[in-house]
Parts: C-alpha cells; sequence; structure tokens
C-alpha cells in the first residue's frame, strides 16, 4: 500500500500543487503580467506567497516561447516535433512545450500553431516541461496566451475550449481562415483517454527590441 500511494503522489502530485497553487494565487487575487522586455525585476518565490503585488513575467526566450499570464506558463517551445513519434515527444518535453511538424508557425498569415504537452501515469519518463499544460483547462474565452517568435510577440485570444476522444486528429488538421492557436493537453490529467483542446485566434503582432 505504502508504494501505491507513493506512485500514485509522484503520479499526480505536480498537478495537485498546480491546482493548489492556482486556488492560492485566486485567493489573494495575485495577478500575473507580461514584461517582454525585463524592465521589472521579479519577485522571489517567498515574496510571491507573502505579497499581493503583481509578479511579472520575463518571457524565456524570444526565439520560440509560450506565456500564458493567468496560469503563470512560462516555458520554450521546441519546434517541428512529431506527433507520431512517441520518443521524438518525449525528447521534446525535456527542453520544451512540443510544436507540431504538421502546424504552421505564428504569423499574420492564416495557419494553425499546434502545440503539445500531456502528463503520463509514467512519471519516471516525463520530460521537465510534460505538466505545463496542466491547467490550460482553466483557460475561458477573451483569456490571453502570448507567442514569442523570432523576436515578435504574437497576441492570442481564447475563443473556446473542447474535449476530443484520443484518435480524433480534427484539432491538428482543420482548415483555418485566420492566424489561430491550438493548445492540446491530456483529458482528464494524467491519462490518453482524451485530448483536452484550446483555441484561440490571432489579436495582434508586436515587434520586440533587440
Amino acid at each position: 500500500m505504502l508504494v501505491g500511494g507513493f506512485f500514485l503522489f509522484m503520479a499526480f502530485g505536480p498537478l495537485l500543487f498546480s491546482e493548489v497553487w492556482y486556488q492560492f494565487k485566486q485567493f489573494k487575487k495575485q495577478t500575473y503580467k507580461i514584461d517582454p522586455n525585463g524592465v521589472n525585476e521579479n519577485v522571489s518565490f517567498f515574496g510571491q506567497l507573502l505579497g499581493s503585488q503583481p509578479i511579472y513575467i520575463t518571457p524565456v526566450n524570444k526565439d520560440f516561447s509560450i506565456v500564458i499570464e493567468k496560469l503563470d506558463i512560462n516555458a520554450p517551445i521546441v519546434k517541428d516535433v512529431g506527433v507520431l513519434d512517441p520518443e521524438s515527444y518525449k525528447n521534446a518535453l525535456t527542453e520544451g512545450v512540443a510544436h507540431s511538424s504538421f502546424s504552421n508557425y505564428p504569423s499574420l498569415n492564416p495557419g494553425n500553431v499546434y502545440l503539445f504537452a500531456h502528463a503520463s501515469l509514467n512519471f519516471w519518463e516525463l520530460g521537465k516541461y510534460a505538466t505545463v499544460f496542466n491547467l490550460i483547462r482553466k483557460l475561458e474565452p477573451n483569456d490571453l496566451i502570448h507567442i514569442f517568435f523570432e523576436n515578435k510577440m504574437y497576441v492570442y485570444k481564447v475563443v473556446n475550449t473542447e474535449v476530443y476522444q484520443g484518435w480524433d486528429t480534427r484539432p491538428l488538421t482543420r482548415e483555418v481562415i485566420q492566424p489561430v492557436l491550438t493548445l492540446q493537453t491530456c483529458d482528464p490529467p494524467g491519462t490518453i483517454l482524451n485530448r483536452l483542446v484550446v483555441t484561440a485566434v490571432l489579436k495582434e503582432e508586436v515587434p520586440l527590441a533587440e
């Protein structure tokens, strides 16, 4: 029983911590604000724990990364990961969120930027960034997602959240008539039964200082 309890804790621990930390910030009404050029000094972990002032997020890079202020997500993105290659996917999650090789790059042109990361019960096989999308189910219409790509910031606005069966590839292969961002993770968390898919549309493109 002890061994079983340990494995359950290791499998679901990151999800539980993310949920508790999110609810704690909601209780404090603490907000996160994007700081593309790192002008504001960030606050230490204990500063976040004790204070209620906004926390400024500087993207990990401007080459290809994702920031979601509402969820305190700030992670690099690995380009062109094969969705049909589990080994490639697992390796990618040690370096960042995976970008599908079948999808587009961020731009003002119509296209689907497809990003995916999911948690497995085989916690010992997870990459460092496998649990980044644990809380994307919290996203609601009009929430903002920032994608940094080639020294530009692309601001997307969430339009809906849907659940698809695990084998359904429509979110990846669908035709779009505008710039779209798709985030995918597993649903329920820690399983591979279904796919939780968040769709967002491009709101603006912002060039950044060198």
